[in-house]
């Protein structure tokens, strides 16, 4: 193994950020005024928090259920917790905790909150909107992403404190998340030390709640880099700051042996009750019935893994119509019973599992993520980075970028051409059908080569752009990186920039629309006239909805004069440069 040379990287620093143990002491100071409230669940169960509640439930060896709920009114959501925990308990099952999809307009300071683009989640403007979930039924309430690791972040975590909520989130998208028009990164980091100051002086057991795939595990192509990414978060949450992190991981995880494996190795180097094991989403792509083979493939992984060691994670049971569109109340409670009934089988299939290569799997990864928290933090040290100090370590990470920090520091750095210690599954499966389609297409690569298309994300979320990447680079195409979660302008500007023929987008948070409106707009600025694709979840809801449910905008984005594309053959097939 070689280790990076020693080199001051004045990019990973700024002058003008305050030391992290000012910050802390802001946060704590805080801490007088904003305290845990009082909550059905807290008051419910006799718990000072959803942690002892958690081990409460460790030591009894009961597997504990989390539902997610995404409709965008504070009414509808209150009233469907309310219901679904009761009608769940009717049939004999517990719904522990319920999750709320909350939009990314809550990521920003709250005088920027009204005037950002909204997105399809629900919006909460106090700490009264917090306590009406926190109170809306027995079960803990789960605040995730856009809480922390955004600018917003005190004003999120005050209110949320102030509800009684004991598991405040998602540090993961400090590392990834950039809001639309906002690059303050020194005023982002400052803005989460500081909520973390003020979660780390409270009495009770508060989860600072990190979803690992909207970090960086979920651009890593080693699992083995993102366990290790696991302890550099523990090491700055509980070393540093004094708090507890509790982590959630499964979006990305396919492969049932990688979601155990991962499983049994978050369990060896935590301590701390985890939050979730978020459902395998990314596998469901048919009807609700062919979906449920993918609901049992990785509920079965993840029973028999908490069955061997319990870690505290709640099952997440993902609505089988989560794929095509905002699951309503009784698609949520049929998941949750199917959960429970497995749940009762669970403990027969273990007989059937070899778990030696589930151990082999948490050795490597293990083994590999102590070798690349240590050489990380090394090497950002060797950089100029105080790694004693929680914010500039931070800043540092979230500057250098998971692709960077692996290249540098990842399994095997002195191999010229590594193989992962434990492949990604989302990047496997990405590559597989990017080389499938390139393969059934070879006969467009004689009228492709040699374009240059500039690929840019309207958010964090990287796959539809790595796919589309790895399919047109197989087939001669030039691809530009014009940037994740890119502002439209600055999307129009690299392309045109670098003399590209295309510009294909990847969207996903329900801003499709307003955004390929915003590209031609810039484009016309510009007097250019470039092909635009974007694809991916092509939704949005209507200013005048009544239901606060996204709708197909595809017609809407083609009448604007863009190309929508709902997979690589419309890629192909919609824009007239690429039919040739």
């Amino acid at each position: 193994m070689t280790t990076a040379p020693a080199l001051t990287d004045p990019a990973l620093t700024d002058p003008a950020l305050t030391p992290g143990h000012a910050l802390l002491a802001e946060g704590r100071a805080m801490a007088r005024d904003w305290r845990l409230g009082p909550c059905h669940f807290l008051e419910a169960e006799g718990v000072t928090s959803e942690a002892e509640y958690k081990r409460r439930a460790m030591a009894e060896g009961r597997i504990m259920q989390h539902a997610h709920i995404g409709f965008r009114s504070v009414e509808r959501t209150v009233a469907a917790m309310a219901e679904l925990h009761a009608a769940a308990a009717r049939r004999g099952v517990r719904i522990d905790r319920f999750g709320v999809t909350l939009d990314w307009t809550m990521g920003y300071p709250p005088d920027r909150r009204d005037r950002a683009t909204r997105g399809t989640g629900i919006v909460l403007r106090g700490p009264e909107d917090f306590a009406r979930i926190t109170n809306a039924s027995p079960a803990a309430a789960h605040f995730g992403d856009f809480m922390l690791g955004l600018p917003g972040a005190l004003e999120n975590t005050r209110a949320a404190i102030a509800a009684g909520a004991t598991a405040i989130g998602n540090l993961g998208q400090y590392f990834t998340f950039r809001l639309p028009y906002w690059d303050d990164d020194v005023a982002t980091t400052e803005a989460t030390v500081r909520a973390l100051g003020l979660i780390a002086a409270q009495e009770a057991d508060i989860l600072v709640h990190s979803n690992l795939d909207d970090g960086f595990a979920g651009l890593f192509l080693d699992m083995a880099s993102a366990l290790g990414m696991v302890l550099i978060e523990k090491h700055i949450v509980e070393d540093l700051i004094g708090a507890r992190a509790a982590f959630c991981f499964g979006h990305h995880f396919s492969a049932p042996l990688t979601r155990a494996g991962f499983h049994a190795a978050l369990a060896r180097v935590t301590d701390t009750p985890g939050s979730m094991i978020f459902g395998n989403t990314v596998s469901y792509r048919s009807e609700a019935a062919g979906n449920y083979a993918s609901l049992a493939s990785y509920l079965l992984a993840d029973l028999l893994a908490l069955g061997r060691r319990h870690s505290g994670h709640a099952i997440n049971p993902v609505p089988v119509t989560e794929n095509l569109r905002i699951p309503d109340v009784d698609e949520i409670l049929d998941a949750q019973l199917f959960a429970a009934r497995l749940a009762e089988t669970a403990p027969a299939q273990a007989e059937l599992v070899d778990f030696a290569r589930v151990d082999a799997v948490a050795d490597r990864l293990v083994e590999g993520g102590r070798a690349f928290a240590a050489r990380a933090l090394a090497g950002l040290a060797a950089r100029g980075v105080d790694t004693a100090d929680p914010a500039a370590l931070m800043l540092a990470i979230r500057r250098l970028g998971a692709k960077r920090m692996e290249a540098l520091w990842g399994a095997g750095v002195a191999e010229a051409a590594r193989a992962p210690l434990v492949p990604a599954d989302w990047a496997r499966e990405l590559d597989h059908m990017a080389q499938d389609w390139a393969a059934r297409n070879a006969d467009a690569r004689l009228r492709l080569a040699g374009l240059r298309v500039a690929l840019g994300t309207t958010d964090v979320h990287e796959h539809g752009a790595y796919l589309v990447r790895g399919a047109l680079e197989r087939l001669g195409v030039q691809v530009i990186d014009a940037g994740v979660s890119v502002d439209a302008e600055a999307l129009v500007a690299s392309a045109l920039d670098a003399g590209a023929d295309a510009i294909a987008v990847s969207t996903y948070n329900g801003v499709g629309l307003q955004y390929a409106r915003a590209v031609l707009a810039g484009l016309g600025r510009r007097g250019a006239a470039v092909p635009v694709l974007i694809g991916g979840k092509l939704n949005e809801i209507p200013a005048d909805s009544n239901s606060g449910l996204p709708v197909d905008v595809t017609e809407e984005i083609r009448a604007a004069g863009a190309h929508p594309c709902h997979s690589l053959d419309d890629m192909l097939d919609s824009c007239p440069l690429f039919r040739g």
